[in-house]
């Protein structure tokens, strides 16, 4: 008996949000600026715990990693289009 992956898909199909050519620009300009918003956000609160010794307490540490943590997650998440 033979267990073996058998699929032979030599191809591979993104899907986007939105087919129209004149409104994926402005939804790539959405999506880019929310990003860049998030990931500068997250920079300034670790650069802010990390420059000033008085946030240099659990809480801030804290803080700081779950910036990172988002930082992280916003990166390497890709949205599923259904």
């Amino acid at each position: 008996m033979g267990t073996e992956n058998d699929t032979a898909i030599s191809e591979f199909l993104l899907l986007g949000i939105s087919e129209d050519p004149e409104l994926q620009p402005l939804i790539f300009g959405l999506f880019l600026s929310m990003y860049l918003v998030t990931v500068l956000g997250n920079l300034l609160i670790i650069l802010a715990t990390i420059s000033d010794s008085h946030l240099h307490t659990p809480m801030y540490f804290f803080l700081s990693n779950l910036s990172f943590v988002d930082i992280c997650f916003t990166s390497t998440t890709v949205p599923r289009c259904w």
